[in-house]
């Protein structure tokens, strides 16, 4: 990695903030944004935030988020071609939708597996401090991106969960750059669920 991302661009609260960080964290926020107007730009976006918040997470050895981010970076490739070519199991156009009852079942299963499972795992082969703290946001980040490529608007409560735990977790590791970005992150959750739902109303009536 060239130097000058690993350089120092400002310092929060006594603690530096690398150029690496400063760019991955804009990026991130474009990203969000697409994700709300539903352009699908914000995949690609994702892609080299991800890459770039690898290198952030490992070298605070949040060692799941950055393993999470890896395989953000290949999922988003997946959220693309669904945004670009995806549709319901019915045929019809990809478009914001709710869970059935059976769906928010089975993603609230998914994440009360996939939070002990990562959780477990990170305390057995890696030497982070903060296991289920980490395991809890790259569980159930999981299940948000998820949700997130299939257009399900529940998607936006789950990563509002992951953003809140995220904040505290980022705090705990002094990156102050990465705790403003997830706390914009949560209240963009709350947007986005609102934004999704007004698009998922708004296109109920244009069908009707």
């Amino acid at each position: 990695m060239p130097e000058f991302f690993s350089a120092p661009a400002f310092a929060l609260w006594g603690s530096p903030v690398s150029w690496l960080e400063l760019v991955a964290a804009v990026l991130a926020l474009a990203m969000v944004g697409c994700n709300m107007r539903e352009i699908h730009w914000g995949w690609p976006l994702a892609i080299v935030s991800s890459l770039l918040y690898v290198a952030v997470f490992a070298q605070a050895r949040i060692y799941g988020d950055a393993s999470l981010q890896m395989f953000f970076a290949v999922v988003a490739l997946w959220g693309w071609s669904q945004w670009l070519r995806g549709h319901r199991a019915d045929g019809s156009a990809l478009r914001v939708s709710r869970l059935s009852p059976r769906g928010i079942a089975l993603a609230l299963a998914a994440c009360a597996l996939a939070w002990p499972a990562v959780a477990l795992f990170l305390r057995r082969f890696t030497d982070t401090d903060v296991p289920w703290w980490d395991g809890f946001s790259t569980g159930l980040s999981l299940v948000g991106q998820f949700l997130l490529g299939r257009k399900f608007i529940e998607n936006w409560l789950v990563w509002l969960a992951v953003n809140v735990v995220s904040v505290g977790l980022f705090i705990h590791k002094g990156l102050w750059l990465t705790v403003g970005l997830y706390a914009v992150f949560a209240v963009l959750s709350v947007a986005g669920f609102l934004a999704w739902r007004t698009r998922m109303h708004g296109g109920a009536a244009a069908r009707a």
